[in-house]
């Protein structure tokens, strides 16, 4: 009897080590993208990664049934198979383990031993970006200082959390080694924070009123001198890169004069509000020297909750911040703290950075939300319900399929630059219907059927690339295809809308005072006005191009002297 009971004992170990271990494998699949590289396809291209998640979510959710059918056959209730109550846990140490291949990953690429995602920067993990990889490093972050702190206080520790508070310290030292080389101070600022409000979180309250009834006076003035150092630290921070964090501020500028354009939202998206706006800015001409050469054309507002709010209105903005609240106080009340502090960490980044455009931040969002609390309940749920969604309404199949065309879009890119341009036009071609939606593919296309002559259908790519690109060589492209179907008006129209969407760039000058220098729109004085800006205007950037044009438009004065 007692050999039975000792092998049913056996049997029964084996079964939970099993469950733990395929919850484990299913919460590891759902926040894998963020290891998921694709460099076949375009630099920045992310829908490789979505293809990841469809296949990563139907593996999670056959290793939960799986998990869920040992439990029914070990006679567990219903509830306690429904339940997910170790679901913190999974997120918590899945997040903790990719964040260690990350930083060992960008360890790698400082000693060059792995090639990075760009080739401007010498680190970014697997990402394209120093900028996401940084945020990604400081979101795990305060997971790693919630797992090796809480146990602080024990004399006395058994192996599991032993090894549990040496792999949690593990990784975060390995992260602070390569966090601060990554120069993203949206990083850094939300690291201190979060790790902030953990260690803040984890206060014996009784010991500090202690200790503030007998030291008050010594600890305001450590406070005054901490506050201090951290005013330094942000003027240091500033004057850094000066140029960047004007331009985050101007940026955020113009996104809420979209904003007031777009009260309740604009479904053309982000792009097309901006770059409206910004034209509309600079067309006042009140405005200062520094805004003109910080400015940009930008792909993201650089601040989550300005971007929602224009694109979605501020109904869905306030909605969805509601909700992050309500869950960052159950995770409280049920002190997980390390959860709690990785969204924290992940808010702060989100004020001056776009990481909701990145599957990884999505998946590891919704997923720190769900281990706050009401993943207990509904994770389960959750993730059998998105793999339905997923696969029955066609998703994955569309995603695969618009992989399919971005790895092709990298040979007709070959034929775009080579000049080939009619077999680029017949490669876009058969590439738009799954690409129509990308305004870099939009604008190469109208490009190269601005180059083999196709002016009209050339436009009819380019003005829907506007919606999807704020970039004015758009407008430069179309006004060049009006100028060569002799709608000189139309020409001057969009080339004057260029020249105030970036000021700073001579290329539209140049533009204008080849279209001023036209036998049948000729106009001296509006061309000696355009060949003055060209010749004398600093250029934000010098080239060889620059040079160029001055000289070509020197030439075109002397022929009209002539």
């Amino acid at each position: 009897m007692e050999e039975h009971r000792m092998i049913k004992l056996g049997i029964h170990k084996i079964k939970d080590t099993a469950i733990i271990l395929l919850y484990f494998l299913a919460a590891c699949f759902l926040l894998s993208l963020v290891c998921v590289t694709m460099p076949e396809l375009p630099v920045g291209e992310i829908i490789g990664q979505w293809v990841w998640f469809g296949m990563a979510v139907l593996f999670s959710a056959g290793c939960i049934v799986v998990a869920c059918l040992f439990q029914l056959f070990d006679g567990s209730s219903w509830k306690k198979i429904l339940s997910f109550s170790c679901f913190p846990a999974y997120v918590s140490w899945s997040l903790i383990l990719f964040g260690g291949v990350e930083a060992i990953w960008g360890l790698r690429q400082l000693y060059g031993f792995s090639a990075s995602g760009h080739f401007r920067y010498a680190l970014t993990g697997s990402f394209f970006n120093p900028g996401p990889y940084a945020g990604y490093l400081a979101m795990v972050l305060p997971l790693c200082l919630h797992h090796f702190v809480r146990f602080r206080d024990w004399k006395w520790l058994i192996t599991s959390l032993k090894i549990e508070r040496a792999a949690a310290g593990v990784v975060g030292v390995l992260i602070l080694c390569v966090l601060p080389a990554t120069m993203s101070r949206s990083a850094w600022v939300a690291a201190l924070i979060g790790c902030g409000w953990v260690m803040y979180m984890h206060r014996d309250s009784r010991k500090w009123k202690l200790l503030w009834r007998r030291y008050k006076k010594r600890y305001v003035s450590w406070g005054i001198g901490i506050f201090l150092v951290l005013i330094v630290g942000g003027a240091g921070a500033f004057f850094l890169k000066p140029d960047s964090a004007l331009g985050r501020l101007f940026l955020w500028k113009i996104t809420c004069q979209a904003i007031a354009n777009h009260p309740w939202g604009c479904d053309k998206g982000f792009a097309f509000a901006y770059g409206e706006a910004q034209e509309a800015y600079f067309a006042k001409g009140d405005y200062a020297e520094w805004e003109e050469r910080v400015a940009g054309s930008p792909e993201y507002a650089f601040n989550e909750y300005l971007e929602l709010t224009l694109t979605q209105g501020p109904a869905i903005c306030i909605m969805l911040i509601v909700i992050t609240f309500a869950c960052l106080w159950a995770g409280a009340q049920f002190r997980r703290y390390g959860v709690c502090g990785a969204i924290v960490t992940l808010l702060v980044f989100s004020f001056s950075s776009y990481p909701m455009h990145l599957p990884a931040f999505i998946v590891a969002y919704v997923c720190l939300l769900l281990a706050c609390g009401i993943g207990d309940i509904i994770a389960k749920p959750v993730i059998l319900s998105a793999c339905l969604i997923i696969w029955t309404g066609g998703f994955h199949d569309k995603w695969q399929r618009e992989k399919d065309a971005c790895r092709d879009w990298v040979n007709a890119r070959m034929l775009y630059h080579a000049g080939a341009y009619a077999a680029a036009n017949t490669a876009y071609d058969k590439l738009y219907p799954q690409l129509r939606e990308k305004g870099t593919f939009l604008f190469e296309y109208g490009h190269s059927l601005h180059k083999a002559g196709f002016y009209n259908e050339s436009n009819k790519y380019l003005d829907k690339a506007l919606v999807y690109c704020a970039d004015p060589m758009i407008l430069n492209v179309i006004g060049k295809n009006y100028q060569a179907l002799r709608c000189y008006n139309w020409a001057e129209e969009l080339l004057l809308a260029s020249v105030h969407r970036l000021p700073g760039r001579i290329y539209p000058y140049y533009l204008l005072a080849k279209l001023y220098a036209e036998p049948e729109f000729l106009n001296r004085e509006k061309f000696e006005e355009m060949k003055r800006i060209v010749l004398m205007k600093a250029p934000k950037v010098h080239s060889t191009a620059i040079e160029e044009m001055r000289r070509e438009v020197e030439e075109i004065a002397k022929e009209l002297e002539k």
